[in-house]
């Protein structure tokens, strides 16, 4: 099978490349070039192309570099900074996938020749009623189904997921049994396109629309205090709100741009029996009762029902998910489908 390797420079995805040659595929890694701006967080440095390449030429693969800045300005970053200006918590690493690796990436695979394309997500790929399902990654820490969910079944059928059945230290072992020099290399945490150096979100944002302060008040309205940016503001935020010291923590309940208002409660007033959600997407058929609904990438999934016309009711109720975040529901390990945030 030819396979084209998607190599971020990290470990996970040097050693799914390692892994599919050594079975005898035919293998070429490539690393996609998105972000031309300043990055210290993400994959999108010079150092990690260079880190893909040393990789690859230890491996005797082939390696290449496809440019998809253009395409990540416009379907990444670009929706990125205006969700946020119109008060929306986006998740830029889904839209990358949704939009740059298994869309753009794919279709570039494919007129190349390749038979299938692989990448290092800590997720597994399972045969399920004629079809495909995501399934969770064996390691629970490190579990990267949450951003596969709007995986389609075409997409799914050309994908490969080399090391899901490994846990991180499996996968760190075995680079080191390579010789590979990132075997030690740390984790990206952060959005690529953003830099902590350079004053991180808040820094990002205000330089790409200006500074919108804002008023903090209480469930009742009284003034609190204020803001520098309304926009970088989020559902569920604690900190960064200037408030002082109080008696007990107060969080963001609500953020109206349009008035530049950001109300703040106590923890009990973000909880909810149920969250609008848009943009339903279903793995295969929707389910009908209740499904483990998780809202971050490695946050406690809970029980829910996911309601047709875009609410999910909550066995209990739960804190309020940001306008913009991923809702993806699971059965079992299975991913079933998700949706986003209203």
């Amino acid at each position: 099978m030819r396979v084209l390797a998607a190599m971020s420079g990290g470990v996970d995805s040097s050693v799914a490349a390692a892994m599919l040659a050594e079975q005898g595929h035919e293998v070429v890694g490539v690393t996609l070039k998105l972000w031309g701006g300043e990055s210290d967080t993400g994959c999108c440095s010079v150092s990690d192309v260079e880190d893909a390449r040393r990789v690859a030429d230890l491996l005797g693969l082939q390696h290449h570099v496809f440019n998809f800045g253009d395409a990540f300005d416009q379907r990444v970053v670009s929706p990125y900074v205006d969700d946020h200006a119109v008060g929306l918590t986006p998740n830029p690493c889904i839209e990358c996938n949704r939009h740059i690796k298994f869309d753009k990436l794919m279709v570039r695979a494919e007129a190349l020749g390749f038979d299938a394309v692989a990448t290092g997500h800590h997720a597994r790929l399972e045969a399920a009623d004629g079809g495909f399902r995501v399934r969770r990654g064996v390691d629970g820490a490190k579990d990267q189904s949450y951003v596969l969910y709007m995986l389609g079944q075409e997409q799914m059928g050309r994908l490969l997921l080399p090391i899901g059945h490994l846990t991180k230290a499996e996968v760190r072992e075995r680079a080191a049994d390579l010789g590979l020099r990132n075997s030690a290399k740390p984790d990206s945490q952060d959005v690529c396109f953003i830099a902590n150096r350079a004053g991180g979100r808040q820094g990002f944002l205000s330089r790409r629309l200006g500074e919108s302060p804002g008023t903090v008040v209480d469930v009742d309205g009284t003034e609190l205090g204020t803001v520098g940016a309304v926009q970088a503001v989020t559902i569920g935020q604690r900190r960064g709100l200037n408030l002082g010291g109080t008696d007990e923590p107060r969080y963001v309940t609500d953020v109206d741009i349009a008035a530049g208002r950001v109300t703040v409660g106590r923890r009990e007033d973000l909880y909810t029996p149920t969250q609008d959600v848009v943009d339903i997407e279903w793995a295969d058929e929707p389910v009908d009762g209740p499904v483990d609904v998780q809202v971050s990438a490695h946050g406690t999934p809970a029980v829910g029902v996911v309601d047709r016309a875009g609410r999910v009711d909550w066995q209990e109720p739960q804190r309020r998910v940001a306008p913009g975040q991923a809702v993806v529901f699971y059965q079992d390990e299975l991913v079933a489908g998700g949706a986003v945030a209203a």
